[in-house]
């Protein structure tokens, strides 16, 4: 049985007209800027060029290492300082508009952002997915999707907008919050996570989103995380999925240089076009070529295959053997993806004993081909299933709720 919290009201959030909430505009977040975008702010609201190097690494390190969300916490900086601070920038989280944790301890956040400019507040869906020994924490990069792959839920959505690098790290932020990931405010100035060990290990870039039509805010985001001197992920640990922007493939191993991931799904043109639209830009021949280029490449530094298992559609062993053949030469694991179906979709799951010969092939011909174990599937955190149906769902409540209300006055 899963559980869900509701955080926030509906009633709240609808009666927050536009000018209201163009009255409420935030200030501007210090989070997820470069040291030289900080160093320029600070220099913005006055503070002496002589102090800006120190000032910068004082922040980084209450934001990054420490967790902190409110200045009055960066207790090594003058009163004076942190109140000049707080009147210009913030360094708040998102609201958390809805958890829900899934019978197996998947965790789905509904986080909202506030409004930018003319435009409204926006909510995405950020997963983290507790493993042995690992926590993964799946992150979103847009608001909708603009790919519509036709066997995606959140492809079904039209993109809304970029998620900013701040938004982009805010998720993670947010995230070991929650799952109490920053060290405590107590602890010793050089502990850097909890007596425990650190509960998000890894960062997979596979929420809602193509991670490389938002590159650079997502290469901005990356470099935080993987900052040695901030949150510390080693960029080993960091894996961006790609429905293949090819140009941008080429881009990510020269610039950012975290793992590669690419949602391939079929290994014919004609399937691929219609399974993922993109294809029809960046054919078969020009994304594999991309990838054996793909800086780095051994076999401790692969590129996983994402493969969705689709009934009598991509699963037959015609189809595994051109996938070895496809990918021959090619640091990769392969990663086989049962089908997480939703309403509306026309497609199946393959068969379990058909994803099993499909696995045994793959793997006798040298490829890790482990079969993902859904997760969250009762919460709708599994692939693919991110977000429009969490809305429905809460609409759906609300109206329930709003009839019970009624029907309550009619009895009084």
């Amino acid at each position: 049985m899963s559980i869900s919290f509701d955080l926030t009201t509906h009633a709240a959030r609808d009666a927050l007209g536009a000018t209201a909430r163009a009255s409420l505009a935030p200030k501007p977040s210090l989070i997820g800027l470069t040291r030289a975008g900080m160093g320029e702010a600070l220099a913005g609201i006055g503070v002496p060029q002589r102090q800006i190097k120190m000032r910068v690494a004082q922040l980084w390190h209450w934001l990054y290492v420490r967790g902190v969300a409110d200045f009055a916490d960066m207790l090594n900086i003058s009163k004076d300082m942190r109140a000049l601070l707080e009147r210009h920038f913030s360094i708040g989280r998102p609201e958390i508009v809805d958890e829900q944790i899934s019978n197996d301890g998947t965790r789905k956040w509904l986080f909202r952002f506030p409004a930018r400019g003319a435009g409204r507040p926006v909510e995405i869906e950020t997963v983290y997915i507790p493993e042995e020994g690992r926590g993964t924490l799946c992150v979103s990069s847009q608001v909708g999707c603009t790919l519509t792959c036709s066997f995606c839920h959140t492809g079904t959505q039209k993109l809304v907008r970029n998620l900013t690098a701040e938004e982009i790290l805010a998720q993670l932020m947010a995230a070991r919050d929650r799952l109490g990931d920053f060290p405590d405010k107590n602890t010793p100035d050089g502990a850097i996570v909890p007596a425990e060990g650190r509960k998000v290990t890894n960062v997979v870039m596979m929420g809602m989103g193509e991670p490389l039509y938002n590159f650079e805010e997502v290469k901005k985001a990356l470099l935080i995380a993987s900052d040695g001197d901030g949150l510390s992920l080693s960029k080993r640990r960091i894996t961006l999925s790609t429905s293949g922007v090819v140009p941008e493939i080429y881009r990510t191993g020269e610039e950012i240089g975290v793992m590669l991931a690419i949602s391939l799904h079929a290994v014919r043109d004609d399937l691929r076009d219609m399974l993922v639209p993109i294809n029809k830009k960046y054919p078969l021949a020009e994304l594999i070529k991309a990838c054996r280029a793909y800086p780095g490449l051994s076999n401790a530094r692969r590129i996983t295959f994402e493969y969705v298992m689709l009934k009598d559609v991509n699963d037959s062993l015609d189809d595994a053997k051109e996938l070895v053949r496809l990918l021959r030469g090619i640091p990769a694991k392969i990663n086989l993806i049962p089908f997480n179906p939703w309403p509306g979709t026309n497609y199946q799951c393959s068969d379990w004993e058909q994803i099993e010969r499909f696995a045994d092939y793959v793997n006798n011909a040298g490829y890790a081909s482990p079969i993902r174990t859904p997760r969250g599937r009762d919460i709708l955190a599994a692939c693919g299933q991110l977000k429009s149906e969490s809305e429905r769902m809460r609409k759906t409540d609300r109206l329930a709720l709003e009839a019970m209300m009624i029907a309550g006055h009619g009895e009084e």
